[in-house]
């Protein structure tokens, strides 16, 4: 696992980091970047890595596309979860249930207000333009354990999720575009005829 040095700082309540960070993500009407996604085992070791992009717009619509070698689409409207793997031939569709609602890609688009009642929050200043926030679920059904988002003068440049496997996945973000004019049309997913479409729940 990896271990994060950072410069002491003030400790601020849990309540209180919860509303800091609730309050930045409410300033996100829109964010779209490309990423560089690593995954990394629980030696240290670079499992794998893998490029895309990400759009989100407030209320309930994200897009996350990942380019080879494991090519996916994701996309939510915000009722429903729709994934396409080109590899499989197949597009998954299924409700955007709680725990589907807290994949940290999500807090973009999503709802914010209520931050305190899922995570324990804790906040780093490093500085005077960076700031650090980790994220502990309550729900022990969470998709992961921890997740950690790094943000330089407003802006979100860094996600390390852990999960129960002690793999760490860090997503680092370049060409930010906040609050850029995004159209719905933007979060419509796309995929062949003939592919395989299963309803999950739906």
């Amino acid at each position: 696992m990896a271990v994060w040095l950072t410069a002491p700082v003030a400790a601020q309540s849990l309540s209180s980091a919860a509303e800091e960070l609730a309050q930045t993500l409410r300033g996100y009407r829109t964010y779209q970047a490309r990423f560089i996604q690593i995954l990394v085992d629980e030696n240290g070791g670079q499992v794998q890595e893998s490029r895309g992009m990400l759009k989100a717009k407030r209320p309930g619509l994200f897009y996350w596309e990942t380019n080879e070698p494991m090519a996916q689409f994701i996309v939510s409207d915000g009722e429903r979860v729709s994934v396409y793997d080109p590899d499989l031939e197949q597009v998954t569709i299924h409700a955007l249930d709680d725990r589907a609602a807290s994949t940290p890609a999500l807090l973009l688009s999503g709802e914010v207000d209520n931050l305190a009642e899922h995570y324990e929050v804790s906040e780093r200043r490093l500085g005077q333009d960076t700031r650090e926030f980790t994220l502990l679920p309550r729900n022990p059904d969470s998709l992961f354990v921890s997740l950690r988002l790094s943000f330089y003068r407003g802006e979100l440049q860094e996600m390390r999720l852990e999960d129960s496997l002690a793999q760490l996945s860090i997503l680092s973000f370049d060409q930010i575009q906040l609050n850029a004019e995004l159209a719905d049309s933007t979060f419509a997913l796309e995929y062949p005829e003939g592919v395989d479409v299963i309803q999950d729940g739906v």
